[in-house]
């Protein structure tokens, strides 16, 4: 039957799987390595799609609240970092496509602004992309609005969120984003402009030469990214 409120069990499932794969030597490094306040089972993300694909095979959502609250239950009542991974996998998976749409930006700033970290954003950049890419109308405006606001994470997914877009990438949303951080100190966000002309730079080299060229507020960071694959 068609989900209308969140499956509670399917937190408890996750949990029972996860709990059965959990490497007790791995979880305290990957704590570490990710600085995270959260703690890790210790498994890799590859074993925490395996988890999720079956237990998200049967699922079926009624509209786009009742998908959401579901995507929200785990994230919000999560006690693992993988137990996070299984709802990005939730945002990831086939059946949510019919739910990319702009009511869905809520939530997902919600999961940007609460998660703050890159391995939560950067995966959640790429639900945002579809999205602009499907409603730039709508979109165009909030990532602008995005990218001059205080919280970093929401304007580094201003940043990046057309990383897949290579010839359709708009360049003149990616320098209207990238331009009020040129002045950061944020590694974070030095980083994401030099990652996001580097990626634009496979598709048209010339332009992000000629970007990078006359752009002298670039950080050292954010030029050397942007230029590192170029000849």
């Amino acid at each position: 039957m068609p989900t209308l409120r969140p499956d509670v069990t399917l937190l408890t499932k996750l949990r029972r799987e996860f709990r059965r794969l959990a490497d007790p030597a791995k979880a305290p490094q990957m704590q570490a390595y990710m600085k995270s306040a959260m703690p890790y089972h210790g498994i890799p993300v590859p074993l925490v799609r395996s988890v999720c694909r079956p237990l998200f095979a049967d699922l079926t959502f009624v509209g786009a609240a009742a998908w959401q609250d579901q995507v929200l239950h785990l994230w919000r009542h999560a006690s693992f970092r993988e137990e996070r991974y299984a709802a990005l996998n939730l945002c990831a998976h086939r059946l949510s496509r019919p739910f990319h749409r702009p009511d869905a930006m809520a939530m997902y700033e919600e999961m940007i602004v609460t998660g703050a970290w890159w391995d939560y954003v950067d995966d959640l950049s790429h639900r945002v992309g579809a999205i602009l890419r499907d409603h730039p109308r709508r979109m165009k405006p909030l990532m602008r609005r995005w990218s001059r606001c205080d919280d970093m994470w929401k304007r580094r997914v201003s940043i990046i969120c057309q990383l897949d877009f290579k010839a359709q990438t708009d360049l003149d949303l990616l320098y209207a984003c990238i331009e009020p951080s040129l002045g950061s100190k944020e590694f974070f966000l030095q980083k994401a402009i030099g990652w996001a002309l580097r990626q634009h730079a496979w598709t048209d080299p010339q332009e992000i030469i000629r970007y990078v060229g006359g752009e002298p507020r670039l950080a050292p960071l954010s030029r050397r990214e942007a230029l590192k694959n170029i000849a």
